[in-house]
């Protein structure tokens, strides 16, 4: 007679036999695959313009051009681009390409100890401001679209103000505005970044910058890690098992972690201003933030602006977000809540449609 510690320990050499052949399975797998084959920001691109270690680049066209007006994408410093271009069949860049927008993008490069005295200042009112006339002269065009992810996202809401002439219009995927508006969101797990960052004193920061001249890449990622301490402690062993035979799964898994571990240090100056000026004491939305001996005063920004964020960010919560809405001049605004979270924006199927599809459509309708 089989009792129920037999059938509980039978139970167990099964599922142990299927983990044991599907890891052999997946090594197979995994065996091979080469570092060429997980190519993350793939899309053919042309370099047309490069300063100091900053490119700019203009994507090949992949259909007939709907929206007339020249689009920019500007990432922020913290991690690459390449999650807006993570692999063929989960690119933002992709899908905007096959709606005939004409897309331009800026990449940072790999800030090294020769730009820990950059500030957002430079990123801003250098890089950016380059990268927008060299555009103009190219394409004949006296105003660019902004399409600011992120931190990226901060430095084109600070040049859209500080050069609305240059802006026809501003979108925005899932940026802080408000550093402070977490304090009153809801959700018990979202701005732990902001708490962090708040918590941390202004000499730390300071010691840190001054020794070392940057934020490293590394010491992100450790923080964004413990965000989520569960799921960093599984993902490598428990979710990796269950998909390790999956050839397709696979893949994205290791796009996804490819695009994780190359994570630049963030310049120091410029990430001092971050850290203080914004997370800490909240210059921006309060019109405190000053660049290039300006104010960045949210209610010069006279463009159409799609604001995108994520209801289940995070990182970056819908709080901080929507606080652009009440502060900028012009009339012609729109918010666009999405489902997921701050990197599945760009990644999951689901979610990236409806960017793609809410981006184009208001694109469209607005270059006519």
């Amino acid at each position: 007679m089989t009792g129920p510690r037999d059938t509980a320990f039978n139970s167990f050499l099964k599922n142990f036999a299927e983990d044991v052949g599907k890891f052999f399975k997946g090594a197979n797998v995994l065996a091979s695959i080469r570092d060429e084959d997980v190519n993350v920001g793939a899309t053919p691109k042309t370099l047309v313009m490069r300063r100091d270690k900053v490119e700019l680049f203009r994507y090949e066209p992949t259909a007939e051009r709907t929206v007339e007006t020249p689009v920019l994408i500007v990432y922020g410093l913290i991690g690459r681009y390449t999650i807006a271009d993570l692999q063929p069949d989960r690119s933002l860049v992709r899908s905007l390409l096959s709606e005939g927008i004409d897309l331009w993008l800026i990449d940072w490069g790999r800030p090294g100890r020769s730009e820990r005295w950059l500030t957002m200042d430079d990123y801003v009112d250098d890089y950016i401001h380059e990268a927008v006339c060299r555009i103009c002269r190219e394409t004949g065009h006296d105003k660019v679209t902004l399409l600011g992810i992120c931190e990226g996202g901060v430095f084109t809401t600070c040049y859209a103000a500080l050069h609305p002439e240059k802006v026809k219009n501003l979108v925005l995927t899932i940026t802080p505005i408000d550093f402070h508006a977490d304090i009153a969101d809801p959700v018990a797990n979202h701005g732990l970044l902001n708490i962090w960052t708040r918590s941390l004193a202004p000499k730390d920061i300071d010691q840190m910058v001054d020794v070392l001249g940057a934020i490293p890449g590394e010491f992100i990622s450790s923080i964004f890690s413990l965000l989520t301490p569960m799921r960093s402690l599984t993902e490598y062993n428990v979710d990796l098992i269950k998909i390790v035979d999956d050839k397709d799964k696979l893949m994205q898994f290791l796009h996804m972690v490819k695009w994780l571990a190359d994570r630049p240090d963030h310049p120091g100056e410029a990430g001092r201003q971050l850290l203080k000026e914004l997370y800490q004491e909240n210059r921006l939305v309060e019109g405190r933030f000053e660049l290039s001996g300006r104010i960045v005063d949210l209610r010069a920004i006279d463009a159409p602006v799609l604001n995108i964020f994520s209801l289940g960010d995070h990182i970056i919560p819908s709080t901080c977000s929507k606080a652009l809405g009440g502060k900028i001049g012009s009339i012609d605004y729109t918010e666009i809540p999405l489902l997921g979270g701050h990197v599945g924006l760009f990644v999951s199927g689901r979610s990236r449609g409806k960017l793609t599809k809410s981006i184009a459509e208001w694109l469209q309708e607005r270059d006519k």
